[in-house]
Parts: structure tokens; C-alpha cells; sequence
């Protein structure tokens, strides 16, 4: 079984190689008025009609385009979106097969007027026995994507840097040139007792026809699914890094148990933190190592993420955050050892505009023995329910970059390690754990010679011992550990926080960790 995560991993595979002599003219559907405000009442009124599944084609024949023959099926850059402008960054499609089998209609607009991209089978490299060869006509495409600009240093016709594939799953590239992570329109009722996991579909989109060589491209995308419809509209800007705008406009059809906006789906299999003996020959495996928040009150919190026994939801109440990501902290080749780049993966990072009003930030930790499974999601979900009928509008940027857009001045959590308790020499203590945590910044750095920082522990149950801090001994200025025992009986999880001060000085970020004893 290839999953989702397998077929992005070789997304940027599927590019032809030759050259482009011209922009080939792509076959248009029939002018149709469109705008923003025409999709969103569109939405409202799908809403309110029962829902019904995009057609599939031909089930059989996506079903023969398997992944070796979905790679053969590369879109050819002469016949891209653009090739020859007025947009910078030109924009090619992706194929349907076995694990993409929802058509998705695209369309470009000019002018305030809508023409739909007509499947061109001569716009693909197809082997002549491929199985594509015996798709209906204009069947429709998979996913896009937007390649680098035309007039800039990477070659167009081979890098990309934002694609949108399955779902409504879409991913871009930070300032590190490296894929990662995925964002979506929504996740509606993740890992719920009660209910499957809902994954609408991003079924129609609209390329807007930008200035020339604009650095920003607007797309719109029609989204449904069983319990909801949507309006959305991109606004993406590639500088540096990759920065998009969102507006969505959400109606309810039915009741929706855990309703997750602006849900970010990444990968965490080990680190330094926790890793079982001999399972993989590399030091850390993972696309993203930690939860950060900005809270509404203005606290910033660390939460390293974890691989658990089981699945495990943790709620970080609010009201109108400031923002929340997952992250990649760790930036050092040697504590990856392998050629996948984990040191590049970008961090993504949610930038609420407007208030959001209350409810929380939901982390879902999955299971995962293996790194092609996306085993982590965060998402925004508000404290009211998500009742049938109701209309939901959103408003916020997702910042995919190397680190944190709005730095805090605290000093910040760099590693947290897990072991046995006790001391050296000693008999070691059943049911005591050790936990070491490193924070680095300028406020440790300027502590006076000889002063120590305090380590402020809380836990939801247990009791701490050996609590102390020290500086870490590699002579980098303002890199201190704090390390304490915790000793607990039981398997419920516990509950940690913990920061650094020098009297009513707060010193660093919170570092927030849940510990699972063992059964």
C-alpha cells in the first residue's frame, strides 16, 4: 500500500525534462462571469443541497494507473499554465491514478471571466501502453502546481514550490528549498470514538491571472465534502520564504464532532527525546519536532512532540491566539545522517487575522513505526459546536519558513531528553524518571557570572526531586539545561511545565511535556 505521504515525497519527480521551444496553447472551456463573492454564495447554496461525491471517470482504468505508472505520466512544461507569462511562475497539473481518483476541474480567469483547462492527453508524457490512453475525454486533473519563477535562479521547468494533491492536503516549500509538512482546507472529526476521520475534497479551482511577474499568485478552490462546503481563496507570495493568506468561507451540512481549521499534518517518528533501541541507524527521523504557541495572553509554550504508545489528543485552551505551528527546530545535519534533508523541512506557522474567539489548539499524536506515515496534526478548534447549518468565515496566514516568523526574546527550548532516574553510582529507582531539558537564548546569556537560573516545575501529579539547572558544557553563551527526577505511580499520562526565571525575571519560553509511564 502507497500512502499519501509516499506519493508527495515524489511529487517533484513527475516533471518533464525537456526544454520548452514555446507555451503551447491549452484548451479552453467557454467564458463564464466569476468572482470571489459568486464561489462563496455558490458554496452557501451547495450546502444546502445533499451532498453528492465528484463522478470518477473510469474506476478501473485509475484504478491499472498504479504508482509506477502514475510517475511515467509526466506533464510536459511546454504545455504549463504561463509557460510564456504574463504570470512569473507557471503553473502544470498532475495526473489522476489509483490514489488520486477525485477530478478536480481547473480554470483560469481573466478579466472577471472563468475558462476551464481542458484535459489534454497530449499535455502528459504517456507510454503507449499506459493505461490513461483509455480515459473518457477531459477526465480532469489530480492536483497543481506552481513551478519556480521563469526569470529567476532555479530552472522553472524542474522546481516547484507550492503543490496542492488529495484532499484538500497542500504543502509548500520554505526558505531551505525543501518540501515537508502539509497543510488543509479542514480536518473534520480526527481520531473522534464515534465517527470516521471526514476528508472533503478540493473538487474546482480558479488560477487568477496575475500581473507580470508579480511575486504573488491568487487561486480559489471550491471545497465539499459529506458534512460541509467551502469557499477558499490563496493568496500566495513567494519571496524568501513562502507566505499565503487564506479566506474561507465554511457552511455546515451536518453536525461535526471536532471541527479543525487550519490544520497542519506532519511526521514524527524519534529523536534525541525517546528512541528504542537499534529501531533505524539514524540519530532522529522527523519532518517537524515541536508544537509552539502564542497564546491570546501572550505566553509562549514549547510542546515536543512525541511518537505514543497509543493515540493520544492534547488541548491547549485559548482565546484569541496569536498564533501556533509545528516546527523544526533542529537545523543540524549530523542529528539526521541521511539524504531526505530532514535538517531542511520547513516550519509552518498559523498567524490568526481577526479574533478567533475561544476554544484551543488540538495536537493529534498518532503511532508510527516508520517515517511515511503523517502521524502528527494541529489544528484550531473553537469551544462552540459545529452545528449543521451553521456558516463559519476564516482569515489567516500560513508562514512556511526555517523558523518562528515572530521570534519571541525568551530563550527557547533546543532539546529535551528522557532517562532513568537517580544518580550515577546508585541503585536506580523503579518508577522515577529523569527529564533534561536545554533552553538557548540571550536572556541566560547575560546572567551575571556565578548566577544560576530557577527552574519553575509543575506537574498534574508525582512529585520532583534533584531539580537543578546548569550551563551546558560546549562554551555557547546562554545554553543552559535544567534537569529533574520525576517519580509516579500509574500509567494515566502526566502533565509537565516548566520555565526558567532569576527572580520575578521571566527567563524563557514554557516548555510543556506529556509523559506516559510505562504499563
Amino acid at each position: 500500500m502507497i500512502d499519501r505521504r509516499t506519493l508527495l515525497s515524489g511529487a517533484a519527480l513527475l516533471l518533464g525534462s525537456g526544454l520548452a521551444a514555446r507555451a503551447a496553447d491549452l484548451p479552453l472551456g467557454e467564458r463564464v462571469p466569476f468572482d470571489f463573492a459568486a464561489l462563496k454564495n455558490r458554496a452557501r447554496d451547495l450546502a444546502r443541497t445533499p451532498y453528492a461525491p465528484p463522478a470518477v471517470p473510469d474506476r478501473d482504468v485509475l484504478q491499472a494507473i498504479d504508482y509506477d505508472a502514475h510517475g511515467k505520466l509526466k506533464y510536459k512544461p511546454d504545455h504549463a499554465l504561463w509557460a510564456d507569462g504574463p504570470g512569473a511562475f507557471p503553473v502544470t497539473f498532475f495526473h489522476l491514478g489509483r490514489y488520486f481518483q477525485k477530478p478536480v476541474r481547473m480554470h483560469v480567469v481573466t478579466d472577471g471571466e472563468a475558462r476551464e483547462i481542458i484535459y489534454d492527453p497530449a499535455a502528459f508524457e504517456m507510454p503507449a501502453d499506459s493505461p490513461a490512453r483509455r480515459l473518457p475525454p477531459n477526465p480532469g486533473f489530480a492536483g497543481f502546481r506552481f513551478q519556480e519563477s521563469r526569470s529567476g535562479a532555479l530552472d522553472w521547468q524542474r522546481n516547484d514550490w507550492v503543490a496542492f494533491l488529495g484532499a484538500s492536503y497542500f504543502r509548500a516549500i520554505g526558505e531551505l528549498y525543501q518540501y515537508g509538512l502539509s497543510a488543509r482546507g479542514l480536518a473534520l472529526d480526527t481520531v473522534m470514538p464515534d465517527r470516521p476521520e471526514e476528508f472533503p475534497d478540493f473538487t474546482h479551482v480558479w488560477f487568477e491571472t496575475p500581473a507580470p511577474e508579480s511575486d504573488t499568485v491568487t487561486v480559489m478552490t471550491l471545497l465539499d465534502g459529506p458534512s460541509v462546503a467551502g469557499a477558499f481563496r490563496f493568496r500566495m507570495r513567494r519571496t524568501k520564504a513562502v507566505v499565503m493568506e487564506i479566506e474561507a468561507s465554511l457552511t455546515l451540512r451536518k453536525d461535526v464532532g471536532r471541527f479543525g481549521l487550519a490544520p497542519l499534518t506532519s511526521m514524527y517518528w524519534f529523536s534525541e527525546t525517546a528512541k528504542p533501541t537499534a529501531v533505524d541507524w539514524r540519530p532522529e527521523v522527523h519532518d517537524s519536532d515541536g508544537l509552539a504557541l502564542w497564546t491570546g495572553a501572550g505566553e509562549r509554550v514549547w510542546r515536543p512532540l512525541r511518537n505514543p504508545p497509543r493515540t493520544m489528543v492534547s488541548a491547549f485552551s485559548d482565546r484569541t491566539p496569536r498564533g501556533f505551528g509545528l516546527m523544526q527546530r533542529d537545523r543540524l545535519f549530523d542529528h539526521y545522517q541521511d539524504g531526505v534533508y530532514y535538517d531542511r523541512r520547513p516550519s509552518l506557522w498559523v498567524e490568526p487575522l481577526g479574533d478567533w474567539g475561544r476554544g484551543s489548539v488540538q495536537l493529534v499524536e498518532n503511532p508510527t513505526d516508520d517515517e511515511i506515515h503523517d502521524n502528527v496534526v494541529a489544528m484550531w478548534v473553537p469551544a462552540e459546536p459545529a452545528k449543521a447549518g451553521s456558516s463559519h468565515d476564516l482569515h489567516y496566514r500560513l508562514h512556511w519558513v526555517a523558523d518562528e516568523p515572530y521570534p519571541s526574546a525568551f530563550a527557547r527550548c533546543v532539546a529535551t531528553r528522557e532517562g532513568n532516574g537517580g544518580q550515577a553510582g546508585t541503585d536506580r529507582p523503579k518508577g522515577v524518571r529523569k527529564f533534561v531539558v536545554e533552553f538557548l537564548g540571550e536572556p541566560l546569556a547575560r546572567l551575571p557570572s556565578g548566577v544560576k537560573p530557577e527552574p519553575v516545575l509543575t506537574a498534574s501529579r508525582g512529585s520532583f526531586t534533584l531539580a537543578r539547572t546548569e550551563p551546558v558544557p560546549d562554551d555557547v553563551a546562554g545554553h543552559w539545561r535544567a534537569e529533574f527526577d520525576l517519580a509516579v505511580t500509574g500509567p494515566e499520562p502526566v502533565e509537565l511545565r516548566l520555565f526558567l526565571r532569576r527572580g520575578d525575571e521571566t527567563l524563557s519560553e514554557t516548555w510543556t511535556y506529556q509523559y506516559i509511564p510505562p504499563a
